[in-house]
């Protein structure tokens, strides 16, 4: 593992934009192929929270407004992750949580999380909708990925912070809180991420625990694929039972089926055959697995570092962020590990 980490290329990888000192997150594509690429307000290397690539370039988007300093209400706080819809709205969470709702370990503070999703048409880039998740509890919440159901009018949102899936209602902006703290939500203790031979574990020796984080909805909008990062595990459930409101949660956890081992993964998507992709980040790859359970590798390369948020455009390509999450000094004794420049990548569909 070591030897390929440090030397091998895949000719199959294509830098699709080049961002410097800047950590992409979130990425999604609409119908047209418009790149969008958000950045987490991290460190001191912070400029926009949004953006379009045009030309290779960052571009602030919807506009530079939203992405100056600013009232939480109509600028960006921590724009986290990203989801172009089957209408092209570009929906929008902008979550910074508390840090007991965060991935990164709770400190002292204790102060709420700040939570909205926006509703961006691209065709007019205008917005359309902001949801505020008043019901949510934002002392612990730590919404991560957004995925959204034009058919049930339903979003549904990964919380690690609560080990728990978040249903949107997008008509009410209400939410319930399902599938908490279940065996398909938490993660696994005994599952702990290592690169190059460094256990990923910060300065007391805490390892990096994630709960419940990637999600992928089909584009039947028949089943939510989900698992935390420290799972080997891939679960689904069918979005029917998401939506009825009259099952117990004993009942609901009883609806969601183990479908494979797919090892450590970070975000997930589906294509319009009903693969699955993965970003596993252990073996510097991108998986894929058919409908029929086989686990495939897209593209492995050394490159791949951290492969978060994915993307897919009518191009025939897969679009994703490298966040390199395992390179910094929180997890590696205050070394900064970071190779620049931070790039996302695509690569041709199977």
């Amino acid at each position: 593992m070591s030897t390929f980490a440090q030397q091998y290329h895949s000719e199959k990888l294509i830098v699709a934009a080049s961002v410097g000192e800047y950590r992409p997150i979130g990425v999604s594509v609409n119908s047209a192929n418009r790149l969008f690429v958000s950045f987490p307000r991290q460190g001191e290397n912070y400029e926009f929270g949004l953006t379009e690539i045009v030309d290779g370039k960052r571009v602030p988007y919807p506009n530079a407004e939203w992405n100056k300093q600013g009232d939480p209400k109509d600028h960006f706080v921590n724009v986290q992750d990203l989801f172009v819809d089957a209408q092209d709205y570009l929906w929008v969470l902008d979550a910074k949580p508390s840090s007991s709702g965060s991935i990164f370990g709770s400190s002292a503070k204790t102060s709420n999380g700040q939570f909205k999703l926006l509703k961006i048409n691209t065709k007019t880039n205008s917005l359309e909708r902001i949801y505020t998740f008043d019901d949510v509890n934002k002392s612990l919440a730590g919404l991560n990925d957004i995925r959204v159901d034009l058919q049930k009018n339903l979003a549904y949102l990964s919380d690690p912070g609560l080990a728990a899936i978040i249903v949107l209602d997008l008509k009410t902006g209400n939410t319930r809180r399902v599938l908490e703290k279940t065996s398909s939500t938490l993660a696994d203790p005994s599952v702990e991420l290592s690169y190059k031979g460094r256990p990923m574990r910060d300065k007391s020796g805490n390892p990096f625990v994630s709960n419940v984080n990637g999600i992928a909805l089909t584009h039947d909008f028949k089943y939510l694929y989900f698992k935390p990062i420290n799972n080997t595990n891939l679960f689904r459930i069918q979005t029917q039972y998401l939506a009825d409101t009259t099952l117990s949660a004993q009942e609901l956890q009883e609806k969601v089926e183990n479908i494979a081992s797919v090892g450590v993964t970070h975000g997930l998507i589906a294509d319009k055959q009903g693969k699955i992709y993965l970003t596993t980040s252990l073996d510097y790859a991108i998986k894929y697995l058919t409908p029929d359970g086989k686990l495939h590798t897209l593209v492995q390369d050394s490159r791949l570092l951290w492969p978060d948020s994915f993307g897919i455009g009518t191009d025939g390509y897969l679009y994703f962020s490298c966040a390199q999450l395992a390179q910094d000094p929180q997890w590696n004794n205050g070394i900064n590990r970071t190779e620049l420049p931070y790039n996302v990548f695509k690569v041709k569909l199977p």
